[in-house]
């Protein structure tokens, strides 16, 4: 049985892959790719509220302390994810097919779309999926009672379940599977989940402006 604040880091994924399976969906019934992106501002409008709603569940965020050396070390992960998750792109390294998304209107940016975009990828998906991958599987997996395991407790077992269904959420499975190691890496060594949020935000960040850049619309 999940308690309340199981719930309050749960609901918020699940409403995110929720999402995505609604747009797998219409896309399967023949629901355009451009007609589908107007429904990413839904999916972060819904993920927000939900944050909102239940903020006050997450202790661990309520008073955040942080050194510059530690702010370091979490953007420098963050930079290394984005760098692996660019060059980390073989055929084998990858499932299925990602019809991107893709801001443009007849050639031209939406900037709208493009900034929704960024803020989902950059500031509520991080806070989410840490909060779900991090903050909850990993410690649930040791112990039900989940906010009484301290991060650098977390046991091999733990690491490499909750690894490996983070990578695996992801068609590149492989960068998955090494971001979700940096990630709880460096949620086990400081025991403070905003730097694992930090470097996950520094990752999307970048791949988004990356993506802008270079054009490569089917990584986002």
């Amino acid at each position: 049985m999940v308690s309340q604040a199981g719930v309050a880091r749960v609901l918020p994924f699940v409403i995110y892959i929720a999402f995505i399976a609604i747009a797998d969906g219409l896309s399967r019934i023949g629901m355009s790719a451009d007609a589908l992106r107007w429904l990413y501002p839904v999916k972060i409008t819904a993920v927000s509220i939900a944050l909102v709603v239940f903020w006050k569940q997450y202790q661990e965020l309520a008073t955040i302390h942080i050194r510059w050396r530690s702010l370091f070390l979490s953007a420098s992960a963050g930079l290394l994810v984005l760098w692996l998750w660019i060059t980390l792109n073989a055929d084998w390294m990858i499932v299925g097919h990602s019809a991107g998304f893709d801001p443009r209107d007849d050639g031209h940016i939406n900037w709208w779309l493009v900034s929704v975009r960024l803020f989902g990828g950059a500031v509520v998906v991080p806070v989410m999926e840490e909060l779900f991958w991090r903050s909850f599987l990993m410690r649930w997996i040791v112990a039900q009672d989940f906010k009484t395991v301290v991060p650098a407790t977390i046991n091999c077992k733990s690491f490499i379940v909750s690894v490996i269904l983070f990578g695996i959420e992801h068609n590149q499975w492989l960068a998955g599977i090494v971001a979700g190691c940096v990630y709880s890496l460096l949620y086990m060594r400081t025991n403070k989940l905003c730097l694992s949020i930090l470097a996950h935000a520094v990752t999307n960040g970048g791949l988004g402006l990356w993506i802008l850049a270079s054009g490569q619309w089917s990584y986002w």
